[in-house]
């Protein structure tokens, strides 16, 4: 289906309801955020009310100007009210990836904007998932352009920075990537600045950040002849280095950047019992799979999961799904 009626689904989706719930996955970055506040631009457009809502944190530097816009408490909303109200659920799929969220969104019309490799449409949901786009705030972007035309300075500044932040500032990028090229020029010629917004994504990291990098890259051990490698992060290294955030972009790059490595694991005890994990590859390896094994999802190059567990236990189990998968 061409972008042109799928935003045209969108469009007519809007104009069935009254009031938006518009939300992003927990843990946000630039590309939940930009996608979030480019949906809202298109509901302004449509003269629609709308709440924007996370659960947060927004410790990237990108994304905090933005935090006193959103909310993680539910405006209220009557019976008859709720009838006519719907959720707008952007960069995932499922209402149990938005986090702690204070009000009741199920219930709701949802629909869907993602371009995750794992996400799927439940039941009776609407929505576009294109795993192909490699950014959330791309679709957004081509959902605009389709409804509405030129976008604003504001509104393609946003986006601009989602789609840079998604893609590594187009590190991550292919030869197949001419249709997004283009749609960035056209956020350039709108007045989008590629200086600027490398300098918002890569400046003014906290010192903190700079030790908690060193930890995890003298914690770093490689497996499967070289192939993989696995750090982590404990609680004393969270509760000493990593309260004003991390920059686990540069843990990645770092560590990709290492002749023969073709994958990155980074895991972290965020509780005596729970984990989450970021895994990273090269080209050929695609870490989705071994993040499905874990209740997680995402790209075939980036994905992440949450479990139950310790970091000690969990490694052997980590690079015995990646030795399945790396040659």
């Amino acid at each position: 289906m061409e972008i042109k009626n799928i935003a045209e689904e969108f469009s007519q989706f809007i104009k069935n309801h009254n009031f938006f719930f518009i939300s992003g996955h927990k843990e946000p970055d630039g590309d939940a955020i930009a996608s979030c506040l480019g949906v809202a631009a298109i509901l302004d457009f449509y003269k629609k009310p709308y709440q924007l809502l996370s659960s947060g944190p927004f410790k990237r530097n990108e994304i905090a100007p933005f935090q006193t816009l959103f909310s993680d408490t539910m405006d209220f909303l009557d019976e008859n009210e709720r009838k006519n109200a719907a959720v707008i659920i952007l960069d995932c799929s499922e209402i149990s990836r938005l986090g702690e969220i204070d009000g009741d969104l199920h219930n709701l019309d949802i629909y869907v904007i993602d371009h995750h490799k794992t996400s799927d449409l439940a039941e009776n949901v609407k929505g576009y998932i294109n795993p192909e786009a490699p950014a959330c705030a791309y679709l957004v972007q081509l959902f605009y352009e389709a409804l509405i035309g030129p976008i604003p300075l504001k509104t393609a500044e946003i986006l601009f920075l989602g789609i840079c932040t998604d893609t590594g500032f187009f590190r991550f990028l292919t030869s197949n990537s001419s249709e997004v090229f283009n749609a960035v020029s056209r956020l350039v010629s709108y007045g989008a600045d590629p200086r600027e917004t490398y300098r918002k994504i890569t400046s003014g990291k906290p010192y903190s950040t700079r030790k908690l990098l060193g930890v995890l890259l003298n914690k770093a051990e490689r497996y499967l002849d070289g192939k993989l490698v696995v750090t982590w992060e404990s609680l004393e290294d969270s509760k000493k280095y990593a309260a004003e955030g991390r920059d686990s972009d540069a843990l990645y790059q770092n560590l990709l950047a290492v002749k023969g490595v073709e994958a990155v694991a980074f895991l972290r005890q965020d509780t005596p019992t729970t984990c989450t994990g970021g895994f990273r590859s090269q080209d050929t390896v695609d870490v989705s799979i071994v993040a499905s094994k874990f209740g997680g999802g995402g790209h075939k190059n980036a994905s992440g999961m949450s479990c139950n567990g310790r970091v000690e236990t969990l490694i052997p189990q980590v690079v015995k799904e990646f030795a399945r998968i790396i040659k």
